[in-house]
């Protein structure tokens, strides 16, 4: 059995670009007792694995050149040498940038295909999900009455911070690029406000948007959307810092004016402000268990909506990687690498 697979060429210089990756096709070794033989249906992609092409200094270690490019995945197992999984399951799993993988049993988990549509798994009832619950409930704790603003806000993180918000009483606030995007925000998603950062009066429509302050604010994106943020915070308002997205690809770092303004630091200390990084994983023992349960029942009762934004085969994923670093997609980026059977 081959995989086609796409690995880590060299360390990108900014935007990633093709001459990054290395597209090669590769012999799997026979199956060991307890490992089982994947196909790749769907792939996710992620803004943190630019951070992994990366070696500066992080969270996780970066990928060694001639890496498989890492990622979740939703698989089949087509052979099987564990006693925990059957040909035919459809499991989670993080085998990366390919079409197969051998790897434990005990490393996949067994969906339920009847339960809800396996792409779910890597998007709203997955890490994705998980993060914007744990984040905005485990730092946020948005009040009823609060206005929670949320960046990036028709990812697959951010418009479920937003509806999360919603389900808790809060007033949701989303910021977007394009009417398109702003427009889903109240449509699709019921958020009560959106405003465009792309509008040459973002800082005015924030204003608008946000008469009695910000009290909490998920961060996706930093640059001047956190600046225009910092002077709408209310006294004791929280920030879960969940990414920078407008850095990732930056050469030289940013440009001044897209910095944190100067005297955030003061405005921490005057409006008492709870800013906080986190990687999503620290709350799986204290969240995890309520976040199935909460959000399997909200998705289930239309309170939680989704967006999947699906690309077919896998040798795209480089372009499709390039645009979700750049806004490009509209809610949570799959690649289609093989085919459904659900």
């Amino acid at each position: 059995m081959q995989t086609r697979q796409i690995r880590l060429a060299r360390r990108p210089i900014g935007e990633p670009v093709d001459d990054d990756y290395e597209f090669t096709t590769r012999d799997l070794p026979e199956l060991q007792e307890g490992q089982v033989l994947l196909r790749t249906i769907y792939l996710s992609l992620d803004p943190y694995m630019r951070g992994r092409m990366s070696d500066a200094k992080s969270y996780a270690q970066p990928l060694d050149i001639g890496d498989v490019m890492l990622g979740q995945t939703v698989c089949e197992v087509v052979e099987s040498a564990s006693d925990r999984r059957a040909v035919g399951d459809i499991v989670l799993a993080f085998t990366g940038w390919q079409t197969h993988a051998v790897v434990q049993g005990k490393h996949t988990r067994k969906l339920d295909p009847s339960a809800a549509p396996i792409t779910t798994a890597l998007g709203v009832l997955g890490m994705p999900g998980f993060t914007a619950y744990g984040g905005l409930l485990g730092i946020g704790h948005p009040q009823e009455g609060d206005t929670v603003v949320v960046a990036a806000a028709t990812g697959p993180v951010g418009s479920a911070v937003g509806q999360i918000a919603r389900v808790k009483g809060a007033r949701a606030v989303g910021i977007a690029g394009g009417p398109e995007k702003c427009a889903a925000l109240i449509d699709d998603f019921g958020f009560d406000a959106a405003v465009d950062h792309r509008a040459p009066d973002f800082v005015e429509r924030l204003a608008g948007a946000t008469p009695d302050g910000i009290d909490v604010y998920f961060e996706n994106v930093g640059g001047r959307v956190t600046n225009a943020v910092i002077d709408r915070f209310n006294p004791f308002a929280r920030m879960p810092v969940c990414g920078v997205i407008s850095g990732y690809n930056a050469v030289d770092g940013l440009a001044d004016a897209d910095r944190l303004a100067p005297d955030f630091l003061h405005r921490i200390l005057v409006d008492r402000l709870t800013i906080r990084g986190f990687i999503q994983d620290e709350f799986i023992e204290s969240h995890h268990e309520d976040f199935v349960r909460d959000m399997t029942a909200w998705v289930g009762d239309g309170r939680v909506r989704y967006r999947e934004d699906i690309v077919e085969g896998l040798d795209q994923a480089p372009e499709a990687f390039r645009g979700l670093l750049t806004g490009r997609n509209f809610g949570k980026l799959l690649i289609r690498v093989g085919d459904d059977p659900t």
